[in-house]
């Protein structure tokens, strides 16, 4: 953490608001892009968003300069996505998904840029058959790049379930787009 960061954290921990809203404004995007990865609903990820920067500012106190601030926010967004998937139905993805998914797949533009609708439904189809924690270490290493350190910490898990996991969303997600054509 950089001497700057750490000044931040430490006017955040003094009650310094004008020094959080920095620390919202810089960290605001990777939480809503796990967020919106976890839980496929785009007003839900705004709604995560909001409920981890609050359990930030009341806990703020507690955290420990010594870790990786951006790991101990993925860990509270994380944990409140596997919370609200408990507490909601399982996503089940719509016939539009597979066709925005097929447009997705043949599209040659390498710079095209997915909006949340798009990845949405591709999420969705892809996520389908995974349990929370198999979706949950498949989108932090493989769709946000963490580190198997990083994604130990965040969930709690050990190094042996995150592999194990990330196997199984794996082939699974391999299964899926078998199914769809996808080679």
């Amino acid at each position: 953490m950089t001497q700057l960061n750490r000044d931040i954290i430490t006017r955040c921990q003094r009650g310094d608001k004008d020094a959080f809203r920095w620390v919202v404004q810089t960290h605001q995007r990777l939480v809503f892009s796990l967020a919106l990865k976890m839980l496929c609903d785009e007003e839900e990820a705004k709604d995560i968003v909001q409920e981890t920067f609050i359990r930030v500012w009341q806990r703020i106190r507690d955290y420990d300069q010594g870790k990786a601030f951006t790991t101990w926010i993925y860990t509270i967004a994380s944990r409140l996505c596997l919370d609200r998937l408990k507490r909601t139905s399982r996503i089940v993805p719509l016939p539009e998904d597979e066709l925005v998914l097929c447009r997705f797949a043949s599209d040659t533009d390498s710079q095209r840029t997915i909006e949340n609708k798009e990845w949405t439904s591709i999420v969705r189809m892809m996520a389908e058959e995974l349990s929370d924690k198999q979706r949950l270490v498949f989108t932090l290493c493989q769709l946000e790049g963490l580190s198997s350190d990083e994604v130990e910490q965040i969930t709690g898990l050990d190094a042996r379930q995150v592999r194990s996991n990330l196997y199984v969303a794996r082939q699974t997600i391999r299964k899926r787009l078998k199914e769809l054509g996808y080679e």
